[in-house]
């Protein structure tokens, strides 16, 4: 029997271990994987994804006062594409660990160099390139699934938002764009094939010279006459410069182009703005 008993032993167990190899189950945590366009490149967020699933949360699974990972299983990590600013401090382009410290009314932020840290004793505050402070926020409804999430993203800024159960916590993120575009503008007007529609846009949308705008907006339409979209930015220039009468005559060419082009959208703003410079 003894003979008999090892060899059915290891056979019983390497047949387990091969039917176990062939099972696939969801994870409890499952990875997400975020990549948001900011700026001019990218901002990418890997994290994992634990639920409520009936139990407390905050101040009891995850520990005031206390390192967390920030989600489950594995680090959790933010790449940018580039250079952004995050409370005050310039952090140069690559990859960085997410980390917070939760409290019952603010958390701790914590960017930092390490990108293995899944336990508090791993956390060395050395390698922190930035900490902040913000306040934790209660929800009026639950979320089962803990959740990361890219908000209010506009060319330069974005808001990083952690949500799970009954808590909202948000910190900003900016990148620093301005420059870089006025220098691609000045680097392609001095080239034959001239962006002057993306340029006046630039310049119309974001402060700067006006009557450099309209100037661009002009050689625009005068590369393509047919062109009712550029048109009807001009006349938003027009209007913002105060020439109420030069505006609409330019939205009234641009609604005419416009429905030649069989363009409802551009006829419905063309008559938009018109109506709200008489």
């Amino acid at each position: 029997m003894k003979k008999i008993a090892l060899p059915f032993v290891l056979v019983s167990f390497f047949y387990l271990s091969s039917i176990s190899q062939q099972i696939k189950t969801p994870a409890p945590s499952p990875p997400q994987y975020v990549k948001q366009d900011f700026g001019l490149s990218s901002i990418e967020l890997s994290y994992s994804r634990p639920g409520v699933k009936g139990r407390k949360i905050f101040g009891d699974l995850v520990p005031y006062g206390k390192v967390w990972r920030t989600g489950a299983n594995s680090a959790t990590t933010l790449t940018f594409g580039d250079d952004v600013i995050i409370g005050g401090t310039k952090i140069p382009a690559g990859k960085y660990g997410l980390l917070t410290i939760p409290g019952e009314s603010d958390w701790t932020i914590i960017i930092t160099k390490q990108l293995d840290v899944t336990n508090p004793a791993a956390y060395k505050q050395d390698q922190d390139v930035v900490r902040l402070t913000t306040q934790s926020n209660q929800l009026p409804f639950p979320l089962e699934s803990f959740t990361i999430l890219f908000a209010n993203v506009t060319g330069s800024s974005c808001d990083l938002q952690l949500i799970w159960d009954k808590t909202f916590v948000s910190f900003p993120i900016k990148t620093e764009i301005d420059s870089k575009i006025m220098a691609q503008i000045d680097n392609t007007m001095n080239k034959d094939n001239r962006p002057y529609f993306n340029a006046a846009m630039y310049y119309m949308d974001n402060g700067k010279d006006l009557n450099k705008a309209l100037e661009w907006f002009n050689k625009a339409t005068d590369a393509d006459p047919t062109a009712y979209f550029v048109f009807y930015q001009k006349a938003k220039c027009l209007a913002k410069m105060g020439k109420k009468q030069d505006a609409i005559a330019v939205a009234q060419k641009s609604m005419q182009l416009s429905k030649d082009a069989k363009n409802d959208d551009y006829v419905a703003l063309n008559e938009k703005l018109i109506a709200s410079l008489k």
